[in-house]
């Protein structure tokens, strides 16, 4: 609405400097053709103003701050031409044979004329050589303010995979979630694709966005911007786009795609891979702790044997062959840290007997005495 109105302040000046020039020309010096001509000049470039406004909806700091400087530039040296201007008018005024009204009103126009002209060409230079007046003249950018820190912009990968919105239940993220327009095109294209799998991959994303934007607790923006860099008709790799407008934009890329994070680094584009989030969320084994776990299948090395925690860590057991398909006890005796997760392993808790003792009741408390020994182990219940 505010916008609107300035439009519609700078139509009504423009009128009337059309009404102003056609009253110069036609009621000073009967110029009816050259006032009319005047008027509809002013109108016409009034009009291209408006209309250029409303056609470039994209609009850079860079480009308004270089034409703000352009106008300071174009108003001092109409000024300074101005007086010039009108020092050489009232010496020559008696050869020209104009009184003290014409003259008034032909030195406002012509210093009107000579700083609409300096304007337009401080504006035009500035804007061709935008990044080097960077360097000659700084200036201070004012960025919108947002809740939270820099905003995180998602990838279609970390969308479809829905952790992001348990994440997000949980009142961790206090800060804007920017999903650009065209990862919500990639979207959309692999919920319409012939391939089943990919079709339900797609709809979940759709899903996982419908949550996110039904959450009181989060500030989702779906982004119509295009990246910074990139030129109209040019097409790009919806990975490639996604890092210069996190980049234009100053945010994080949340994304499960390890090229994209090796991209987004070289770009300079701070990531957040929501793999390294829950591997360091997961549960840490130290050595000599007790695992009760099932071995569900065998492993790459001879004798071991591959177990699972609730969370989805890898557990090679080693000895663990023969014990495929029992729930057993286990020593962790190492943990390994891999970019792809944890991977820990173990061995068989076994007793002096060859029995395995239950990860409730493992330790040295439980384990047989060895022989000799006067201390007796406790007395087992009898199942009738």
């Amino acid at each position: 609405m505010l916008l609107w109105l300035l439009r519609g302040c700078f139509a009504a000046l423009m009128l009337g400097v059309a009404v102003f020039a056609f009253e110069i020309l036609y009621a000073d010096f009967q110029m009816l053709a050259g006032g009319i001509v005047a008027a509809f000049v002013v109108v016409a470039v009034g009009a291209a103003i408006i209309y250029t406004d409303l056609r470039e909806t994209e609009k850079h700091i860079a480009t308004i701050s270089s034409i703000y400087f352009g106008l300071l530039f174009g108003l001092l040296l109409g000024w300074l031409f101005g007086m010039g201007i009108e020092a050489v008018l009232q010496t020559f005024s008696g050869a020209m044979q104009l009184d003290a009204m014409q003259l008034q009103k032909v030195t406002v126009l012509s210093r009107a004329l000579i700083t609409l002209i300096t304007s337009y060409v401080s504006v035009s230079i500035l804007i061709q050589t935008r990044d080097d007046f960077r360097f000659i003249i700084p200036y201070v950018e004012f960025s919108k303010q947002v809740k939270g820190g820099r905003p995180l912009v998602l990838d279609t990968s970390v969308i479809i995979d829905g952790r992001i919105a348990d994440l997000c239940d949980t009142r961790l993220v206090d800060t804007k979630i920017i999903v650009p327009r065209f990862v919500l095109q990639e979207l959309q294209g692999i919920a319409d694709s012939s391939d089943k799998l990919k079709r339900n991959r797609g709809r979940r994303g759709l899903d996982i966005l419908k949550k996110l934007q039904t959450n009181q607790n989060l500030d989702l923006l779906m982004h119509d911007g295009n990246a910074g860099e990139l030129k109209p008709g040019e097409k790009m790799r919806v990975d490639e786009r996604l890092v210069l407008f996190t980049k234009a934009v100053g945010g994080r890329v949340v994304t499960n795609d390890f090229n994209l994070n090796k991209i987004a680094q070289l770009q300079g584009v701070d990531v957040i891979n929501l793999n390294e989030v829950a591997n360091s969320l997961k549960t840490v084994a130290l050595p000599g702790e007790y695992l009760n776990l099932k071995i569900v299948k065998v492993g790459d090395q001879f004798g071991q044997g591959v177990g699972y925690l609730e969370d989805g860590t890898m557990v090679v057991i080693e000895q663990g062959r023969n014990l495929v398909g029992q729930e057993t006890s286990i020593v962790v005796t190492s943990v390994l840290q891999t970019p792809a997760g944890r991977m820990i392993f173990g061995r068989p808790e076994q007793r002096l007997s060859g029995s395995y003792v239950p990860v409730g009741q493992s330790g040295l408390h439980n384990a047989t005495p060895p022989a000799g020994s006067k201390e007796t182990p406790p007395e087992q219940p009898k199942v009738s």
